[in-house]
């Protein structure tokens, strides 16, 4: 028998203990300058950005394949099963509708307050479930995490995809996932703060009223803020792509007209908006669109990046 527990052949027992002299770090050797010789290095160790971006595309089927069984899963024990999907944000745009319609009447100076009060929360509704979800997919998923060598990057991104209903929102999303991904794994408390700061942020972005049709008291910078906040630009951007009443409302759609105008202002009539300066132009929305998502999501992979060999020691 080796020294190693092993049956070796005659004369095998002094090349054995040989070898292992031979693997015996020297006298003043350290195991760390032994590892370096080697080209050994930590599993933990956090691997550099672009390898680490490569790992995460290497895995695109496990993070799809994961999406996948966590949106069946999620409804499995309902009767209507993904029904709820659909029947949920529908259900919220009905009492909306009751409260900011009906009470507020908020659907002063649009045409189609349904279509435009079901598109905000639907789309809102993607934004708010992606980053309560980033917020506790750590903890979530501890055991996971400790079993398996993998991105990690890689659960926030599986459940987006649960959520995932359009490619420029979506990426804008990831990227919100991931940064509260890292803020949420060492906080509970921040996944219980959450839910009350989307509320207030709910409020702030269109999704029961028109931005536009605001009263004309309030200052145009204060309009242009809650206009260009990330969530009120993919649901504007939405709104100007599935409703036709939207596009012809807009400010801007119809050459300026200063009686037409002022008609607005005092009647709220939604036909006569269009005759309006518009504050914010099309083309303006898409640019904040993309910069918002690409700043985002570049700032959310780099920011959960930074802390990969955090994760998972609970």
């Amino acid at each position: 028998m080796g020294n190693r527990g092993r049956l070796i052949a005659p004369g095998g027992l002094r090349d054995e203990l040989a070898a292992v002299a031979e693997d015996e770090p020297t006298s003043g050797e350290s195991l760390a300058e032994m590892a370096a010789q080697y080209g050994l290095r930590p599993s933990s160790a956090r691997p550099g950005l672009v390898p680490y971006l490569v790992k995460v595309w290497q895995r695109r089927h496990f993070i799809f394949a994961y999406a996948t069984a966590r949106n069946v899963s999620m409804y499995t024990e309902a009767r209507l099963g993904q029904l709820w999907q659909v029947l949920t944000p529908l259900l919220n745009s009905a009492v909306y509708y009751l409260i900011f319609g009906v009470l507020f009447k908020a659907n002063r100076g649009i045409s189609n307050y349904t279509a435009f009060l079901v598109t905000g929360v639907f789309i809102f509704a993607f934004t708010e479930r992606s980053i309560v979800v980033g917020s506790t997919v750590m903890r979530a998923n501890i055991t996971l995490i400790r079993a398996l060598h993998f991105p990690r990057a890689c659960l926030p991104l599986a459940y987006v995809l649960v959520e995932f209903q359009q490619l420029l929102q979506a990426t804008f999303n990831m990227g919100a996932a991931l940064f509260m991904a890292r803020v949420g794994a060492g906080a509970q408390d921040i996944s219980q703060l959450i839910p009350f700061l989307l509320r207030v942020w709910r409020y702030f972005c269109g999704v029961m009223y028109s931005i536009a049709a605001l009263p004309a008291e309030l200052p145009v910078w204060a309009k242009n803020v809650l206009s260009f906040n990330p969530a009120a630009v993919y649901i504007s951007l939405t709104r100007f792509a599935v409703m036709s009443s939207y596009r012809a409302d807009a400010p801007g759609a119809q050459p300026y007209n200063a009686a037409r105008c002022a008609i607005f202002t005092v009647t709220k009539t939604p036909s006569m908006q269009a005759y309006c300066h518009p504050d914010i132009t099309t083309s303006e929305l898409w640019l904040a669109g993309v910069g918002w998502a690409v700043v985002m999501l570049v700032a959310g992979v780099l920011y959960f990046w930074q802390a990969e060999t955090r994760y998972g020691r609970g």
